[in-house]
């Protein structure tokens, strides 16, 4: 067998608090995509920054072709040929391609006494590099900040390459991609494998990883617990390495009794995100929608919630037409929305888990014009209780949360307002297996004991299928296609999503009333 370019033996790493390495190995070698796996907070991103260079690890052995090395920074690792790609993407958006892909170390030449940038060869080589990997259609001269999400990747994996990179780390790298991405993404690993880059893939969906990974290493709870070929490994055996435990049902859905409706929604338009939507979501029940990226999915969530404002159109709540111009007369109706991206828009990240949990209710929390830290804290303690967040309590900063407990406090933080409908946008984006279930499992209970009315955007069709009473598709603005839960299947769905030729029967299109 070929020798790792990179070995870790028995590494640990400790934060105030936290153990969060505890005599873990690790290695990769060239030519193959190593994949690690764990729960959020098993300590796969503490484990990657060692590699990295951005910690140090407090003991343990790290050698590089066979001799150990010691990075101080970031820099010490690139040098030796290790990048990173994170989730958040590391670039300037005011920047054109070239520069980001040089930043740092661009061609200069000899004008005079000083060295300037070549930007001509600086230009040449950014293009080099990107049709190495086969992509000819990214202009390096365009501002990164008018690129799509898959060009912008690509940039990144080319300043990587850049830099000569014998090891790249992929953390979460189609978190945010579409399809056809994804696709584009997955050859530009296949060429880098067969030339012998070394490739650590960070991922939630098993999927990825038993398409393109050679070699799976599980972590669990800082812990080091098996590494094995993938072809020998089954899916439900990993997901019980990852979570100590075996989850028989990813998609725990509870029989639920259908009552009256709560949201209908009648010729919705904004152009060019809607284009006469009309739905209904009842009380107890799922409604799932599906569609590519662009389809107005999204935005339609953020029209009902008075994020984006209808063109035209009717907004009726328990059968009552309403006027929604803002959050906070969605909020007044009993609606909630749990956004895509957590992060930017459902929490702040810089605050406690007992402030984000009040955001929503400050006024039940608040006497006169002050907080009452009291009730604010027997909220978050509830809230602790009632989702099974993990958290060293009501006062931990909500960034220092893993992603599944995140993704819990904004859910709590809506449950507080006693919603009516709860509009769940990518529930589970970036959440390991075992907080998928959770959620899962909490979405179902809440609609079938509360009666809550639930709308559900997610981009995984297993999720969508799993989950919901029905399925609405949406394609180009508008509701492409309608399926009770006996009538979807992926295919129908997927055949939807991209074309006139997969609507549903006649009678399960339109809006259910």
């Amino acid at each position: 067998m070929t020798e790792p370019i990179l070995s870790l033996r028995d590494i640990e790493k400790r934060f105030p608090g936290v153990h969060a390495l505890r005599g873990v190995s690790f290695d990769v070698r060239p030519g193959e995509v190593h994949a690690l796996l764990g729960e959020n907070g098993a300590g796969k991103s503490t484990l990657i920054k060692i590699i990295s260079g951005v910690h140090r690890p407090d003991s343990g052995t790290m050698t590089l072709d066979g001799k150990p090395v010691h990075f101080s920074n970031p820099n010490d690792a690139q040098n030796r040929g290790i990048a990173t790609i994170y989730q958040e993407l590391g670039l300037y958006p005011e920047l054109i391609g070239a520069e980001n892909i040089f930043m740092g170390h661009a061609p200069r030449r000899r004008f005079g006494p000083f060295s300037i940038v070549d930007w001509p060869e600086m230009e040449r080589r950014a293009r080099e590099i990107l049709a190495d990997l086969n992509i000819h259609d990214l202009d390096v001269r365009r501002k990164v900040g008018t690129l799509n999400v898959g060009n912008r990747q690509r940039v990144e994996i080319a300043k990587a390459l850049s830099f000569n990179a014998r090891i790249l780390i992929m953390d979460e790298p189609t978190a945010a991609l579409t399809e056809a991405d994804v696709e584009r993404l997955f050859d530009i690993v296949r060429l880098l494998r067969e030339r012998g880059v070394g490739i650590i893939y960070i991922s939630h969906r098993l999927n990825e990883v038993f398409e393109l990974a050679d070699r799976v290493t599980v972590l669990r709870d800082g812990q080091y617990v098996d590494t094995m070929a993938v072809k020998d490994v089954a899916e439900p055996e990993l997901i019980s390495m990852m979570v100590g435990r075996t989850i028989d049902n990813l998609f725990p859905k509870m029989h639920a009794e259908i009552g009256e409706v709560v949201l209908e929604v009648r010729d919705l338009k904004r152009e060019p995100h809607t284009r006469g939507v009309s739905f209904s979501v009842r009380a107890g029940e799922i409604v799932g929608i599906a569609g590519l990226v662009g389809s107005g999915r999204s935005e339609t969530a953020q029209i009902v919630f008075g994020t984006l404002p209808a063109e035209s159109g009717e907004i009726l709540i328990s059968g009552q037409p309403v006027k929604i111009r803002h959050p906070a007369e969605a909020v007044a109706h009993g609606i909630a929305y749990v956004p895509e991206d957590r992060g930017l828009q459902g929490l702040v990240r810089a605050m406690t888990l007992r402030e984000n949990n009040s955001m929503a209710v400050l006024k039940e929390v608040s006497r006169s014009t002050f907080i009452q830290y009291g009730s604010e804290k027997a909220m978050a303690l509830e809230a602790i209780r009632q989702l099974a967040i993990r958290a060293t309590g009501p006062e931990q900063i909500a960034n220092k949360l893993s992603g599944g407990n995140q993704q819990k406090v904004v859910v709590s933080k809506w449950l507080a307002s006693k919603p009516k409908l709860l509009i769940m946008d990518e529930p589970t984006r970036g959440v390991d297996v075992g907080a998928k279930s959770e959620i899962h499992r909490l979405m179902s209970q809440l609609a079938a004991e509360n009666g809550l009315a639930v709308l559900m955007i997610s981009s995984e069709l297993p999720e969508i299928l799993g989950m919901s009473d029905r399925v609405l598709v949406m394609r180009e603005g508008r509701i492409a296609a309608e399926f009770t839960r006996a009538e979807a299947t992926q295919e129908r769905i997927a055949a939807a999503m991209m074309s006139d030729n997969g609507a549903a029967p006649a009678a399960a299109q339109g809006a259910a009333s």
